[in-house]
């Protein structure tokens, strides 16, 4: 609810919002599971679209969500294991053999560039776009993409081999037009007003900014940390962002096996999300030793109450 002049209040419903998305295409871990795919997610920012990891299998659970995949502009590829980017080639060569004529940006390890020249080069395939490829590190705070509604920095997660997660945050939107004064704005002059201008008439009058918008809504934020073993060092990075998805492959029982293989348990997943004080958790990256994760969930919303599980072409919405 946003405050409007005197006494009265504005609510703006979430048809006011540009949509900020999350789907999970993929929730497993390395190993197959009945039910489950390898890690890929879609992040849509006011109609922009963004890919996060390329398990295999993306492709058919794209096709399974209804989901036209030439519409992706950038794939963010957090690591070289196979379950994070084995499905990334075939992507790319389908949106080739379907006539894709738009940029297509990938951001992952240096060494991922090699591994799709190589095989570009062995399958005879000379893309038809435009493709780009930018090497990321795992440095915390990092800059990576910055458009006209996103910006994407890095998370240094702590795995057996480099590992980098990604925090998407909103761009600041423009001013909100008081709905009983947005009359007297003539339409052709309602942008600049939302920009913050004020309104002159020609016969001299001046109504200020003020007296016409509202503040802007505040932006909203979505981290993504897969795989990582529990990394207070993050907290900071991930302070108060809406909807954090961190990977949760075991229960604390199997504690000893998380710090091994450098993965998370649910509790230390929540522990994480308690103390940078998110709004929301999203479980993901289930073992495949679990038939059903409800003890993870339960885990979880013992430390954190506000935890959810991702499954197979969900969609989540990311609320300021």
């Amino acid at each position: 609810m946003i405050e409007g002049p005197g006494n009265g209040a504005f609510v703006f419903p979430a048809m006011h919002r540009a949509p900020f998305t999350v789907t999970t295409l993929g929730t497993g871990a390395a190993l197959p599971a009945r039910g489950r795919y390898p890690t890929s997610q879609l992040v849509q920012v006011n109609g922009a679209w963004y890919m996060v990891d390329c398990g295999e299998g993306t492709q058919e659970r794209l096709r399974a969500v209804g989901f036209n995949f030439q519409r992706i502009g950038h794939i963010f590829i957090s690591h070289l294991h196979g379950d994070h980017y084995l499905g990334l080639m075939g992507l790319i060569s389908s949106m080739h053999l379907m006539g894709r004529l738009t940029p297509l940006t990938v951001h992952g390890p240096p060494d991922l560039k090699a591994i799709i020249d190589i095989q570009l080069r062995a399958s005879g395939t000379y893309l038809r776009y435009p493709f780009h490829f930018e090497p990321t590190a795992p440095i915390s705070g990092e800059l990576f993409l910055e458009d006209d509604r996103v910006t994407v920095s890095a998370l240094a997660l702590q795995h057996r081999i480099p590992c980098t997660g990604f925090v998407f945050r909103e761009r600041q939107g423009p001013r909100l037009l008081k709905p009983d004064r947005v009359s007297e704005i003539p339409t052709f002059k309602r942008n600049a007003v939302k920009q913050g201008e004020d309104l002159e008439f020609p016969d001299g009058r001046r109504l200020t900014n003020e007296e016409l918008t509202l503040e802007p809504l505040r932006p909203r934020s979505y981290a993504y940390c897969s795989d990582t073993a529990f990394a207070p060092e993050l907290i900071p990075h991930l302070r108060g962002v809406d909807l954090l998805y961190h990977e949760s492959t075991f229960t604390a029982a199997m504690g000893a096996r998380a710090k091994e293989t450098m993965h998370s348990t649910a509790a230390q997943a929540a522990t994480i999300a308690r103390e940078a004080g998110v709004g929301k958790l999203l479980l993901g990256h289930f073992s495949s030793r679990y038939k059903t994760v409800d003890a993870l969930l339960d885990e979880a919303r013992a430390v954190f109450p506000n935890t959810i599980l991702s499954s197979e072409g969900a969609e989540f919405q990311v609320e300021g």
